[in-house]
């Protein structure tokens, strides 16, 4: 059960979406400033406006963003900042945030782990239980073809490995492939519902009864959060026990 997931049971849709909109506002934002407001010339804007069309965040916030970072006069400066740690259970979680204050995230990080049954860990402490890997993924409704056959074509295309689940394709990369591999299969035909570099656990453990519903919150609490960019765990939740917690 991956975390995007998680997203889509929360009932406050409206604000969820708010929240979202302010996290890729932040990532264009700090991909213009890096690199310029040309997306042709800037790999990391492409992408991070491609995924927030996905998500139908309005042109207007885009170029916001883009302006806001490019323009005179704004001296915010966001750091990416990875907090470590573990949830109920002992399961591993990485926190990444975007944020132009470390003192401010590094607490409310903290106060979420503790406030959900877990705690915040020294840098390192679960890192090394996790790769770093650029993910593409293909939305199955839209691209009607054979496991086997994509396999091909994105081994082809330089990537690493393919996962399947009933929503989606999966296309694993090296995180430096990433851009290479999207290219290639773009020339295909293929167009992804997101594209990002992220950290996949090597394992992963089964939770239930409480300590499920207690990450469950906890996953909740961190996306509330608008430092917070992305979240990495190595847990996984049945179906069967999504449905009884509700």
């Amino acid at each position: 059960m991956k975390f995007k997931l998680f997203k889509d049971r929360k009932g406050k849709a409206d604000q969820a979406k708010n929240n979202q909109f302010v996290k890729l506002g932040r990532e264009i934002y700090v991909a213009a400033r890096k690199g310029g407001s040309n997306p042709d010339a800037n790999y990391a804007l492409k992408t991070a406006i491609m995924n927030a069309r996905q998500v139908q965040m309005p042109n207007d916030n885009i170029e916001r963003a883009i302006k806001k970072a490019t323009g005179d006069g704004d001296n915010v400066e966001y750091e990416e900042i990875f907090y470590e740690g573990y949830g109920p259970g002992g399961v591993a979680i990485m926190v990444k945030c975007l944020t132009d204050n470390r003192n401010r995230s590094a607490a409310d990080v903290r106060s979420v782990f503790n406030k959900r049954g877990g705690n915040m860990g020294e840098s390192g402490c679960v890192a090394y239980m996790f790769d770093e890997k650029g993910v593409l993924v293909l939305n199955r409704e839209e691209f009607e073809v054979e496991e086997d056959e994509l396999m091909l074509q994105v081994l082809d295309a330089g990537a690493e490995d393919l996962t399947t689940s009933e929503e989606c394709f999966e296309i694993i990369t090296h995180p430096h492939e990433i851009e290479s591999v999207k290219n290639a299969l773009e020339k295909e035909g293929f167009r992804f519902s997101s594209a990002a570099v992220r950290w996949i656990p090597q394992n992963t453990v089964n939770v239930d009864g409480e300590n499920a519903e207690k990450l469950l919150k906890m996953m909740d609490a961190f996306d509330d959060n608008d430092d917070v960019q992305d979240v990495f765990a190595n847990f996984e939740i049945s179906e069967e026990e999504m449905q009884r917690i509700g």
